[in-house]
Formats: structure tokens, sequence, C-alpha cells
């Protein structure tokens, strides 16, 4: 639930970044945004699973080197970056409207596929209380 959580906070980030990228198709000078979380977040699940398998090793000196901390996945959220380095149109704008269509088609799509797991998920714990 955790997840599903942060998925849903960034796909609302997302949907504002998109919306703000299309209004600015015809904006010279404009560099579009996007937002970062699926890699992030797998980062933070490697290095939490990396940890659980490496042995435990603990320093009992100031000089030693300690082990790596797991990042913690329930604090990875969604990161807004600007793309400065490309450019679409000579005027300098790098916004492509269809790529952002697709975008905010696919952003959509996964907050409904979100949205009805968390949906499936408290049918099926309504189902076990009212068995009990």
């Amino acid at each position: 639930m955790d997840m599903l959580e942060a998925g849903l906070k960034t796909s609302t980030v997302r949907r504002e970044i998109i919306a703000n990228n299309i209004a600015n198709v015809d904006v010279p000078g404009f560099k579009r945004s996007e937002v970062s979380f699926e890699m992030n977040l797998k980062r933070a699940l490697d290095s939490e699973r990396a940890a659980r398998e490496e042995p435990s090793l603990q320093t009992n000196q100031p000089g030693h080197v300690a082990r790596r901390e797991p990042l913690d996945y329930r604090k990875v959220g969604p990161a807004v970056h600007t793309d400065y380095l490309s450019t679409m149109r000579n005027d300098g704008n790098n916004v492509d409207i269809e790529q952002e269509v697709m975008n905010l088609v696919k952003n959509q799509m996964q907050y409904t596929m979100m949205i009805d797991r968390i949906g499936s998920t408290f049918g099926k714990w309504n189902s076990f209380i009212r068995m009990a």
C-alpha cells in the first residue's frame, strides 16, 4: 500500500508537469520538465534487498568502514527535472506535443491501474472482515 500511495502521488505530480509542458508548447525558449520516480524506487528496493543478503558487519573501532545503510523505499518520492540540453525547434522550445500527449495517456492508465489495485485490496479486506 505504501508503494501504491507513492505511485499515486507521483502520478499526480507527473500529470501537473505534463499539463505544464503542453500549456507551454508554443512559448519560445520553454524547456520541458519530467518526473523521475521508478528508478529511484528500484534503487531503494535493491539497496534493502542487498542489505538483507550481505553478512552482518559491525564496527568496533572509529576508523572502521561501516556498511552502507539501505535507502528506505517509503521515503522515495517524485523528483522533477528540467531538460535544458535538447531543443525541438529554432526558438529553443523542446516540447514535443505528440510525446507529451502519449505521456499523459500512459500516466492516466498507470493511475487507473493503481486505483483499481487499491480498490481490489480494500475489497478483499472488506470480505475478510465480513467473514469474521
